[in-house]
């Protein structure tokens, strides 16, 4: 066994500071792992003490008979180093350090960290400041968390992996209450050394566990969190992810859109969209989601039937599956009909969805016969069944009726219990049917399962192409013909254009384009040329001189700087414009499409997608990310306008994506905005560039 899966199966647990109090913190570990039937050792270790719960209590680490699998640490952040590099030099797998006082109190508790991580040398360590970790499946308590202090735990197929210690106890609390099973829990808390990766890539290879919840603060090394979560993947474990700060604002670039557009939590989603992760909106949607999907059955479309015996319940359910993407069809003739041979009379109402039957909640046999009938309809992939206030007094007549007919289909069944009801919702869930107190959960467990479904196709390696030389570019930004040059020189179409430094010059460029023509100022200093009066569109040869000289006077006039140097381009007309750029934060490299123009701010319409480990992206996901735009359709012929060379600009995609990958670290900020993309067969071109380059 390696160190991880030692400590997940201890054969034996030493308690380094461990009391005879089982009321004391420090006297929990012993108790729970003598509560729950722990068939290894224990090992108590309390120099003031004989016994403990009937064993023997070790003066100190070297007097243990046998070297422990796990230590548990109970001993304060100031002496937590001494026990720790006594469990090493005894040769235990790994230590459990529950003391705070590290690195989330500043830099006093960051040197006790490293300290701590000195004195475990080759030992695994889970912490410090951690809850520690629950085996469920096995009955093994390794922790001294007073969230834990229950009779009995609901072991199941969830894995969880918290990185908060307070949240795993109210998430297992949460999930006792329900009736949703867990199989492992484990609070990773500071990541001295064990962190959310390592237990992600454990739970895959875990054969009780088939679905993987996951409390994220911060990933902290995102290479081994993606090989985690791919290996889960090609084990067939959805992994489901709540993470918080959602509401952090964005590190934003010094002078790009791009920043601006893609805050760090927008990385979240890019990286978890990329590996297929199924990222929770609410803390509630964790256990939600996971719960629906711990029932193992696939969701293949989108339409829902509700069968209910409370005509408001089912309104409200029906209400919230609508506003999350989902059909609520009527039932076909033939199921119709074979709805309405089960019950007659006014009271039913079996033609529409809601099915309203309702004497189904106290006639069980009536309510299992229309499980059955929805559950073989073509008309439904999913059945939703409202559980109303008939239940509270019996809840297992209802739940058992539902469970009877759960083998003839494998299509999703979930229930909202209407009433405050507890019990209710617990002995569903238990039944096998994923139960849920409110109608906006019902819709995102079901929209867990559609993402589940959802083909991954994850660009596990890049697409890579000849280096490029790019020795000749200077540091700092560039000016935006020498931005355009390097695009070019790795692919991506631009205007044409010409440098200019007098009015003379420029009349002459733009007789040499032909037709109207836009003038700009050139220059490394200011970025955003509309800001200061230094753009001008639809120009032609007669126009451009004097409105040269007028744009020089009033640039200097708001910066203090008279521009020297201009650009001439060609005008384009007809195209859609789009915004392509990068962004890099400690999550890795992005590249960000959206619609562009000076309104690309403002609409943030935009997708991004990480760069795999090496390499720029490939042709097949530049062109998933033009379809995730909102505004793809002006893209693809909105209401009669010509489609546009959509295939061109996934080819400018990848090339400037592979700039950014052989630029690395030394590329900090590049963005095309706009690059217009012409209709079909014309290509694109870039208009506007800006590059900021590192030493």
């Amino acid at each position: 066994m390696d160190a991880i899966e030692r400590l997940i199966r201890p054969r034996s647990v030493a308690i380094i500071g461990a009391s005879a109090d089982p009321s004391k913190t420090s006297g929990r570990p012993v108790a729970y792992l003598q509560k729950h039937g722990f068939a290894g050792e224990i090992y108590p270790v309390n120099p003031k003490v004989g016994e403990i719960g009937g064993l023997a209590c070790y003066a100190d680490i070297a007097s243990l008979p046998d070297v422990p699998d796990v230590g548990i640490v109970l001993l304060g952040a100031e002496r937590a180093h001494t026990a720790v590099r006594e469990l090493s030099e005894r040769g235990a797998a790994a230590a459990i350090v529950l003391a705070s006082g590290f690195t989330e109190t500043g830099a006093e508790g960051a040197e006790r960290q490293k300290q701590l991580m000195e004195a475990a040398g080759s030992m695994r360590l889970l912490g410090p400041n951690t809850i520690g970790l629950v085996n469920l499946t096995d009955n093994i308590v390794l922790s001294a968390s007073g969230a834990l202090a229950m009779d009995h735990f609901p072991t199941g197929s969830i894995g969880l992996v918290s990185q908060s210690g307070g949240i795993l106890g109210a998430l297992l609390s949460r999930a006792a209450a329900r009736g949703v099973g867990l199989s492992k829990l484990v609070s990773t808390s500071n990541e001295a050394d064990l962190e959310l990766a390592d237990f992600v890539d454990f739970l895959a290879d875990d054969g009780a566990t088939r679905v993987i919840a996951l409390y994220i603060e911060a990933i902290r090394n995102p290479a081994r969190f993606r090989q985690a979560v791919l290996k889960a993947r090609r084990a067939g474990k959805p992994v489901v992810a709540f993470k918080i700060g959602r509401s952090e604002a964005g590190a934003k670039a010094a002078v790009s859109h791009t920043g601006a557009l893609a805050g760090s939590d927008r990385m979240y989603d890019a990286l978890f969209r990329q590996l297929g992760v199924i990222r929770a909106k609410t803390f509630d949607d964790l256990l939600d989601i996971s719960a629906a999907l711990a029932a193992e059955r696939k969701l293949s479309g989108g339409r829902v039937a509700i069968l209910t015996s409370t005509g408001g319940a089912g309104t409200i359910v029906s209400d919230s599956l609508g506003v999350a993407g989902f059909a609520t069809p009527a039932p076909d003739a033939e199921t119709a009909a074979q709805l309405r041979s089960l019950q007659s009379g006014s009271h039913a109402t079996l033609d529409r969805n809601p099915i309203d039957v309702t004497l189904a909640g106290l006639q069980p046999d009536l309510l299992r016969s229309a499980i059955r009938i929805l559950l073989a309809s073509p008309s439904y992939d999913a059945l939703a069944i409202i559980v109303g206030s008939s239940a509270v007094g019996s809840p297992t007549l209802m739940a058992d009726a539902i469970h009877d007919c759960l083998l003839m289909s494998d299509k999703p069944v979930i229930a909202y219990v209407s009433p405050y009801a507890p019990d209710v919702v617990s002995v569903l869930t238990r039944r096998g049917v994923p139960a849920y107190t409110s109608a906006e959960s019902c819709a995102a467990a079901l929209d867990g399962l559609v993402q589940a479904g959802m083909p991954k196709q994850v660009q596990t390696s890049g697409s890579i192409a000849p280096a490029v030389d790019v020795s000749d570019f200077p540091a700092g930004s560039l000016d935006e013909a020498q931005a355009k040059a390097l695009f070019a020189r790795f692919g991506v179409p631009i205007v044409a254009e010409k440098v200019v430094a007098s009015s003379g010059e420029a009349e002459l460029a733009a007789r040499g384009f032909g037709g109207r023509v836009v003038l700009k100022i050139l220059s490394r200093e200011i970025a955003h040329k509309s800001d200061v009066g230094g753009v001008a569109v639809g120009l032609t040869t007669e126009t451009i001189g004097g409105r040269l000289t007028v744009m020089a006077e009033e640039v200097e006039a708001r910066t203090g700087k008279r521009p020297e140097r201009f650009l001439v381009q060609e005008m384009i007309s007809g195209g859609v414009e789009i915004i392509l750029g990068m962004h890099r934060d400690p999550l890795g490299t992005a590249i960000l499409l959206g619609m562009g123009g000076v309104t690309a701010e403002l609409l943030k319409d935009t997708t991004m997608r990480l760069l795999p480990p090496e390499g720029g992206l490939g042709l097949a996901e530049a062109r998933a990310m033009t379809r995730d735009l909102v505004t793809w359709p002006l893209l693809d012929g909105f209401r009669g306008r010509p489609k546009c060379d959509v295939e061109a600009l996934a080819g400018t995609i990848v090339a400037f994506s592979r700039m950014v990958a052989q630029l690395g670290d030394r590329l900090a900020e590049a963005e095309i905005n706009p690059v217009f993309v012409l209709p079909a067969g014309q290509g694109v071109k870039a208009a506007d560039g800006l590059v900021v380059l590192n030493v």
